[in-house]
Parts: C-alpha cells; sequence; structure tokens
C-alpha cells in the first residue's frame, strides 16, 4: 500500500468535508420593507399583475408564507412595526397602541413621543415622534450593535412610528415632514444630520411630482373586481384616476407635501431616501452587517381614504410593485445580490369597508368609541348610581375612574366585571375581559383572550379590554384595521437572499414574532432579549 498516496487522499476528503460543514458568511445587510396596510389578500388577489422582479422576487424565487399573522389584537401601526424586529408583542414591548391614555392623568401618549427631542431644522409638536423613548424591548439591531459598533440600523418611514420602532434603542431613524416634503432626523440621535442627508433634502426632490397626475398603470378591466373610483361613501374629497397632485396649490406647500402620501409618490420618495442612505451611511459594504428598515407609509394612507378593495388601492399597490423592482435592481447593482437579505412584511392588514361588506350581503358596520362609551357609562350609572364610572377608553380598553371609584366606595373589580358583562352583552362587541383576568390568565382558552392579552400592558392598558365582532369598525373612517379577525392579523411574510434562503411557500403558520429570532440566526446573534417567537421553518 502506498501510504504516503492514501494520506493524501485522506487530507483532500477532510478538506472536503470541513468545506462542507462551513458556515456560509453572514448577510452584509438585512433590509427590512415594510408596505404599512398590507393585507395578505392584496399579494395573492393581485400576483399575476405584478412585475417580474418587484414582490414576485419573493413569489417565485424566495420563501414565503401564506398564513403569516400577527398574535396581538390591537393590530395597528406603531404595535406592528415595534413586534417585527424585537419579536415580542405589546405586552412586552409597551407599545399598546398607536397612541392611548396616561391611566393617572388621562393624557394622550403617543408612542413615539419624547418631548426631551425635536425634529432637526422643523418645526416639533408636543405629540410628534421624535424616539423610541416609549419602547420597553430590545431590537435586533440593538443586539447586533451591542455586538459589534460598526453596525448601522437606519429605519426610514413615512411615518414617525414606522422609522422609529423598527430602529429601536441603538439604530438612527428619518421620517417625512409632510410640511416640507423633506426627511428629518430628531436630536435625540444627533444634533444634526450628516451631509449626505443635506444634500438630499436640498435638492428638493419631492417637487419633481408637482402637477403629475396618477394615472391607472394597467387598462381597465384589469380591475374589474375592485370598488370603482368616485363612491358616494368615500366622503367630500371623493377620489378618482387621474389624480393631479397639487391641483388646488399655485407652488409646492404643506397641502401638497402632505397629498403625497395618498398616492405612490410619498414611497418613491422613500425609496430614494433609503438609496441615499445606502451611499451616505456605506450599508452593506464591510464585515459588519447592517440593518435597513424601509416602511413605505402610502398604502396604509390610501386604504383608510379609498379601502382596501377600491381600485385606487389596487393600483397603488401595482405601483409600488415596479418601484420595488427598480429598488431591488439598485441594491443589487450597490450592494451586490450575494450580500443581502431582503425581508417584505407589512405591520397589519385591512378590514374591508362596511359598504363593500353589506353589498356582499353581510352584517357591518361601525362603532363609533364616544356612543360605546356612552352605552356603557348609562348602564353602569343604572346599576350603581354613579354617573362617568369610565373615564375614557385608550387602546381599545375601558378605564374606570378610580378617584370616583373611591368616592364611591365602589370595589374596582367588582364595577370592571359588570363592565365586561355589559360590553359582552352589546350586538358590536365579540369579547371583553378585565385587568384582573388579563393579568392572572384566568380565561384562558376563552374566544380572543389569548390575542387580547398579547395586546395588554399592566403599566398601560385599561382595565377592561374588548375587541369587536367580525366586520365591525371603530370610528367613523371609511375603512380601518385594529382587530383580532384574519382581515387584520393576516400579513404578508416574504423572505429573499440566494445565498440563504431557498424558494418556496411555506404552508406552516407562522407568527410575526418569529422574525426578529429568525434574523438573528442568520445573522449569528442572539435573539432580542424579550422575543417570544421562533425561528421560521424556511424551506
Amino acid at each position: 500500500m502506498n501510504w504516503r498516496r492514501t494520506a493524501g487522499v485522506l487530507a483532500c476528503l477532510a478538506l472536503v468535508s470541513c468545506a462542507a460543514v462551513e458556515p456560509l458568511p453572514r448577510p452584509k445587510l438585512v433590509v427590512l420593507l415594510v408596505i404599512d396596510g398590507l393585507p395578505q389578500r392584496q399579494v395573492t388577489g393581485y400576483r399575476e399583475q405584478f412585475a417580474a422582479d418587484g414582490i414576485a422576487r419573493f413569489l417565485q424565487r424566495g420563501a414565503w408564507f401564506g398564513e403569516a399573522h400577527f398574535g396581538h389584537a390591537v393590530t395597528v401601526t406603531a404595535a406592528g412595526h415595534a413586534t417585527l424586529l424585537t419579536g415580542a408583542s405589546p405586552h412586552r414591548t409597551g407599545i399598546i397602541g398607536n397612541d392611548w391614555r396616561d391611566l393617572d392623568t388621562g393624557e394622550r401618549v403617543y408612542s413615539v413621543a419624547d418631548t426631551t427631542a425635536h425634529y432637526i431644522h422643523h418645526e416639533t409638536r408636543p405629540l410628534d415622534g421624535t424616539s423610541p423613548r416609549n419602547l420597553r424591548a430590545e431590537s435586533l439591531g440593538d443586539v447586533l450593535r451591542r455586538r459589534d459598533p460598526r453596525s448601522r440600523v437606519i429605519g426610514i418611514s413615512g411615518k414617525d412610528r414606522g422609522a422609529i420602532l423598527p430602529a429601536g434603542k441603538a439604530g438612527t431613524a428619518y421620517m417625512y415632514m409632510a410640511t416640507t416634503g423633506e426627511f428629518a432626523s430628531s436630536t435625540h440621535y444627533m444634533p444634526r444630520h450628516p451631509a449626505w442627508v443635506d444634500a438630499f433634502n436640498r435638492a428638493r426632490p419631492a417637487d419633481r411630482w408637482f402637477k403629475a397626475e396618477w394615472k391607472p398603470l394597467l387598462p381597465p378591466p384589469a380591475y374589474a373586481g375592485s370598488v370603482p373610483d368616485a363612491q358616494s361613501w368615500f366622503g367630500p374629497r371623493g377620489g378618482q384616476l387621474p389624480m393631479l397632485m397639487g391641483a388646488a396649490d399655485a407652488t409646492p406647500g404643506p397641502a401638497y407635501y402632505a397629498s403625497l402620501l395618498e398616492a405612490p409618490y410619498a414611497d418613491a420618495l422613500t425609496l430614494d431616501f433609503a438609496r441615499a442612505a445606502v451611499a451616505g451611511e456605506q450599508l452593506g459594504r464591510d464585515d459588519a452587517p447592517d440593518i435597513l428598515s424601509v416602511s413605505l407609509s402610502g398604502h396604509d394612507h390610501v386604504n383608510h381614504r379609498w379601502s382596501a378593495e377600491s381600485r385606487l388601492s389596487h393600483d397603488h399597490l401595482l405601483q409600488v410593485d415596479r418601484l420595488l423592482q427598480a429598488f431591488w435592481r439598485d441594491l443589487d447593482a450597490s450592494v451586490g445580490r450575494d450580500n443581502y437579505i431582503a425581508v417584505l412584511t407589512s405591520d397589519h392588514g385591512f378590514m374591508p369597508a362596511p359598504e363593500v361588506l353589506r353589498a356582499q350581503g353581510r352584517e357591518a358596520g361601525r362603532l363609533p368609541a364616544r356612543e360605546l362609551l356612552g352605552r356603557v357609562n348609562g348602564e353602569l350609572e343604572r346599576r350603581f348610581g354613579a354617573p362617568k364610572l369610565v373615564a375614557f377608553i385608550s387602546a381599545q380598553a375601558l378605564v374606570l375612574d378610580r378617584k370616583l371609584l373611591a368616592e364611591r366606595q365602589l370595589d374596582l373589580d367588582g364595577v370592571a366585571a359588570a363592565t365586561r358583562d355589559i360590553l359582552a352583552a352589546d350586538p358590536a362587541i365579540a369579547a371583553a375581559y378585565t385587568r384582573r383576568e388579563l393579568a392572572s390568565g384566568s380565561r384562558a382558552g376563552a374566544p380572543w383572550f389569548e390575542a387580547m392579552r398579547r395586546s395588554w400592558h399592566g403599566a398601560r392598558s385599561g382595565d377592561v379590554q374588548y375587541a369587536l365582532k367580525p366586520h365591525w369598525m371603530p370610528g367613523a373612517a371609511v375603512a380601518t384595521h385594529g382587530s383580532p379577525h384574519p382581515y387584520d392579523t393576516h400579513v404578508p411574510l416574504m423572505l429573499w437572499g440566494p445565498r440563504w434562503i431557498r424558494p418556496g411557500q411555506v404552508s406552516a403558520r407562522a407568527d410575526m414574532t418569529d422574525l426578529a429570532p429568525t434574523l438573528a440566526r442568520l445573522l449569528g446573534v442572539p435573539a432580542p432579549a424579550a422575543s417570544e417567537g421562533k425561528p421560521l421553518p424556511l424551506p
């Protein structure tokens, strides 16, 4: 036997074996792309009309989950954005709504407000979003930067909460200023903008759509399944394509810049700013992984204004799809296709407008908060002889007037239980649970209890949490969201990255808290401390 030759063969086999098990390098960049207010039903419903490499990049060449849901009940923008990169529901993040009321003072608390900080070069009102001060959970970016401070974490959005919450405590957020058409950060993050931000704003890119027309991308038959334009229930401002931007203005001004959010153009501008951030911050250019979170706010504005079933919403998503195709093409060129992972998802779905549902023969309606409060307080007064025992509604929970309860020597738990029973008897209410029940978990297994418990935070939430029945909408808007029902919880969850993600549809149900630990595993770092999800079963 030729021992020298045998040893050489064994050495080669060992090298092959080592190479086979050598882990993949970490992605240099993770891009989280959130289309605000996008229900999964629109993704599957319009799939055949998408461009070749926008959303279709994920559906055809990525991994996507057909049953991805948020597990919390109050499905609103701030709560959803806080969940995505913390892996935690509102009961851990503390972000129980877009806003809520202080239990002691009754004053409004905005999810990302911080009066110690102000926008750079822009007027700041007391309830403007300027920092993640109210976020009580760490994010994936916080973990990443703690491991390596060279990692950069950037959040960009048309909404302050859509930028700030995914960026976490250690990242940097930039938000669209609807009064000027610029993007700005706040003094929480820095005393002044970097040069690339100032250069972007000086060019006044938002002005290029002044007097532009938003026209449908496809011929009329392509929208046959959508609600036609100019419905009477759209309200006095109407809604019809083509739509002229800045129609009533002589020059670009605050009204024009705000109107871009109800069209594809604020999203186009957000993606342009994201391109500038990739170049200006040199994202994905070294061995310290970066995170870029981009939340496109336009679809949520369009759906609130005209409903997710409208032709305007249908076309808006097709317009965003084409914008994404160009954005991925540019990232492929600047960062490299084999250097980044992209995620496409949403922060919540959308309830169909009651008018649409009633036209389908379904029972549907609206329940303004003031009307509900009046009903409950009237019945409580009949039972206990005291007026206005419920002080206010906060994040879909009734808050009892503790001072009045003490004056009338009424037991808080007893009045809360009576309030729960009054709510449960209301024809528009699906379920209601008291503070004691939610804190103890004593109603586990009851309808919607787990979702409502995941939305309830002991220090911030009210005394009786409730959820409306399917197809009942809070408030008086054309359309909205915020329930534990599938049309609000069911969102797209899709991942792409040829070196790390094998393509295919996954039928297993996914909880949106699973995204953060999945990305943490791909980045080779621990999941955020408050994360309650588990890594997704990727193909």
